[in-house]
């Protein structure tokens, strides 16, 4: 079964500032709760490949992945994927930006199956990662809206 998880948020910052600090894979781990690392591997044009690292879970494991993500400021889209895909037989992420009436409206779509094998199956890692890109998304607007502030003169 494929599952479809659709979650936005609306960031009250300039447009600019959403895209530049939200596609700097780098500095995930600043912007992002749950990663420990997002190490550069390769740029090719616009897309980056990159390894994110997790901190370690309850039982000690260090979850770490690659994956690859092609921003368009033309489109205000990025598209990504997980190249290994670990307990996912594949796992796609779109990310839209829609300049709206109180700043920037940031969605992300992710289209997953789990492998047979996974601990979880497809519910569970839906409400999983529902849970978890609300929390994230939450977290970013945060970030963002307070060096929206910082970056306003007076």
């Amino acid at each position: 079964m494929s599952v479809h998880t659709d979650n936005e948020i609306v960031i009250n910052a300039p447009f600019d500032l959403v895209w530049s600090m939200t596609n700097d894979v780098a500095s995930w781990p600043e912007l992002f709760s749950e990663y420990a690392t997002a190490e550069i591997l390769e740029t090719r044009g616009r897309t980056v490949r990159f390894r994110l690292s997790m901190y370690p879970d309850e039982q000690g494991r260090v979850w770490s992945w690659v994956s690859e993500r092609t921003p368009e400021v033309e489109t205000r889209t990025v598209r990504a994927h997980r190249v290994e895909t670990g307990a996912f037989r594949y796992m796609w992420i779109y990310w839209q930006y829609d300049e709206v009436e109180d700043g920037v409206r940031m969605r992300w779509v992710q289209d997953f199956e789990m492998k047979p094998t996974a601990l979880l199956g497809d519910a569970a890692m839906e409400e999983r990662v529902n849970g978890n890109s609300r929390t994230q998304m939450a977290l970013i607007k945060e970030k963002v809206e307070a060096a929206a502030r910082a970056a306003v003169p007076g």
